[in-house]
């Protein structure tokens, strides 16, 4: 992706969320597919936008995710998405597949849109066939509004513990661009991607073909480099929508602006993909791992998913137990080539091993650090000068509970 050397600013946007953009509007109610809680949502543009969207790298792939991409390719184009929890709809044949189709076609009726104007999302468990009868009535029911933006994340979740939401703004020909987020996710996740859906919208002017393209490179910087339990689910998918409403000229890569803008898409997945992260299931602790000094960035991306998804550091975190040999052992079975002689590693800013010899450190500094809801482990090499960035939590007692009784 092309950079070019010039100050990049990207605000925060207090408080803001996918309805933050111009043009958008959104709803979450509860259908019946689940006790209580609300488990249907809708987003919707008022206009048709472009779309870009990224999927599960799973063989096994759920049939909302194939509606989803015949929907994109007849047009590029996306005015709804229509989202379901409780139910993933994997697994589930071609009765599941007829089933994404009629929830896509009952929300474009609902909307007065074409068929291929929705994309249908769910997640929820695998293995079993959708409540079509409920769905339907909730479709009828749903009305998007431009303050629904917190039922549409409550709509989503599953065994999340929080709603997660993001936007921020930048400026692209002297106008102002606005990008918001909304996901779920929790566990089962190691991306490439995770159980997690991932929304996005931005009232940019760009082709679909130029989303794609900035959409699929930040995926691997930031959703893909996010792990909580080491298991890939049928149904992750990321959802770009760019509306074109701000007014600005059309976004290529040759565009002056197109750093800017392809920082505040990075900026928005890599916050929603820590949001994920930090809300593992069972989670005490977000863990962010910084590995520097590799030949390439795919060996730094490498090393530090392998450190953060490895179960005895994870565990060693939660028990905030500054056991950095459990971190060297893990970067050995990464598939990277480095050098343990000229190994680096700290939790935050105490060094706990040097040029591949154990540092002197106070146990009961690094136990207090470890104990933070926030941890960041650095990892230094001398093979080269390229760096990467992973982001994980701590393994709990907790996660074996949840996951135990998830049909429960």
């Amino acid at each position: 992706m092309k950079t070019l050397e010039r100050n990049i600013t990207i605000q925060l946007v207090k408080q803001g969320n996918i309805l933050s953009p111009k043009g958008f509007k959104a709803a979450g109610l509860h259908a019946g597919l689940r006790y209580s809680k609300k488990d249907l949502g809708m987003i919707l543009s008022d206009t048709p936008a472009s779309c870009a969207a990224v999927y599960t790298q799973s063989v096994v792939q759920a049939a909302p995710l194939n509606v989803t991409k015949e929907s994109i390719h007849t047009e590029g184009k996306i005015q709804g998405v229509i989202v379901n929890s409780a139910c993933a709809n994997a697994c589930t044949g071609e009765q599941g597949l007829k089933d994404a189709y009629e929830m896509r076609n009952c929300a474009a009726a609902k909307f007065g849109l074409p068929d291929h104007y929705i994309a249908v999302a769910s997640t929820g468990v695998i293995g079993e066939f959708m409540k079509m009868d409920k769905i339907k009535q909730g479709i009828e029911l749903l009305e998007p509004t431009a303050d629904g933006a917190d039922d549409f994340e409550h709509a989503i979740l599953t065994t999340d513990t929080v709603t997660k939401h993001y936007a921020c703004q930048t400026e692209v020909d002297g106008k102002l661009i606005t990008m918001g987020g909304a996901a779920k996710g929790s566990g089962m996740i190691h991306p490439n991607m995770a159980t997690m859906l991932g929304f996005i919208t931005t009232d940019a002017n760009i082709a679909s073909a130029d989303l794609q393209k900035a959409l699929s490179e930040i995926t691997d910087e930031t959703f893909n480099q996010i792990t909580v339990d080491g298991d890939t689910s049928t149904n992750d998918m990321v959802l770009v929508l760019a509306n074109g409403q701000a007014g600005n000229s059309q976004l290529t890569e040759t565009h002056p602006d197109w750093p800017q803008f392809v920082a505040l898409l990075k900026q928005t997945s890599e916050n929603l993909a820590k949001e994920i992260a930090k809300d593992g299931e069972g989670a005490t602790k977000l863990v962010e791992v910084n590995v520097t000094g590799t030949q390439t960035k795919q060996e730094a991306q490498v090393l530090a998913k392998t450190i953060v998804g490895s179960n005895l550091v994870k565990t060693a975190v939660y028990g905030s137990d500054a056991n950095w040999g459990r971190i060297i052992a893990s970067m050995g079975r990464s598939g990277v080539t480095f050098n343990p002689g000229d190994t680096t590693i700290a939790f935050g800013e105490i060094t706990v091993l040097q040029n591949g010899v154990p540092a002197p450190f106070s146990e009961a500094e690094a136990k207090s650090y470890l104990e933070e809801p926030t941890i960041i482990i650095n990892v230094h090499l001398k093979e080269g000068t390229a760096a990467g960035t992973a982001w994980g939590c701590d393994l709990t007692y907790d996660y074996v509970k949840i996951n135990a009784s998830y049909r429960s």
